[in-house]
């Protein structure tokens, strides 16, 4: 998924439309935060940092994050709120970063569902392929037990996990992930040993929308021993 893509210009398109605009932040934030603290790590990437609602409290926070995103009207809506940060600001995918780079903390919030369950692996495992020896993962995505707001049809299944396309709504036309708890389990299962393990996050849509968003939280750690300073190698 780069800044070319079908995903690109919608995420554009949401993003002119005023998609986050003075909307507060997650409050897994708090919990990224902690976690850094206790592991003395202040510096890392950020993949899908969009204009910043999430962003902005984690550098305010005391992370030095480079952030990462395929949309270009999020990152230059994020440049005018906090121009300071214009040089940490990337434009494209992972494969746009160095190679060699690793990164202390990994942060990627709604980012991570994007694709076919393949495609959403791969990109899982890709930032996965990021951190730092003795760097963390912060990671939240879509849950299998989301009511699904607009009409969809779906189109795979992966154990306890499946992927739909949308057939209206902002997002129609694209497919989207939802993690089962066993599914993203076994993404970790490997390399990394849980610090906040997975739960489950339930949203109540408002009126005139009806169900819940559940979105699975989590935090890991790579084993290792890292200098708690630099931000990649």
């Amino acid at each position: 998924m780069d800044s070319s893509s079908p995903q690109a210009a919608s995420w554009d398109k949401e993003y002119a439309g005023g998609r986050y605009r003075g909307e507060p932040p997650v409050a897994f934030v708090a919990d990224i935060l902690a976690a850094a603290r206790r592991a003395g790590l202040t510096s890392g990437l950020y993949i899908g940092c969009g204009n910043g609602r999430n962003y902005e409290p984690l550098v305010r926070g005391g992370l030095d994050l480079t952030g990462l995103d395929i949309s270009g009207v999020a990152l230059r809506q994020l440049s005018a709120r906090m121009p300071g940060r214009r040089g940490s600001l990337v434009h494209g995918d992972l494969s746009t970063l160095p190679e060699p780079a690793r990164y202390d903390i990994v942060i990627g919030i709604q980012v991570f569902q994007h694709g076919h369950a393949e495609a959403a692996h791969a990109h899982l495992k890709a930032a996965q392929d990021r951190v730092a020896p003795g760097g963390l993962m912060a990671v939240r995505v879509n849950a299998a037990g989301t009511d699904i707001a607009f009409a969809h049809r779906v189109t795979g299944r992966h154990g306890d996990g499946f992927t739909i396309e949308y057939l209206d709504g902002p997002k129609a036309g694209l497919e989207i992930h939802f993690f089962g708890a066993a599914e993203l389990g076994g993404l970790f299962a490997a390399g990394f040993e849980p610090v906040l393990p997975p739960r489950a996050q339930v949203t109540w849509r408002q009126p005139p929308r009806a169900g819940q968003w559940t979105q699975w939280e989590g935090i890991w750690r790579r084993p290792g021993s890292t200098d708690g300073g630099a931000g990649c190698r």
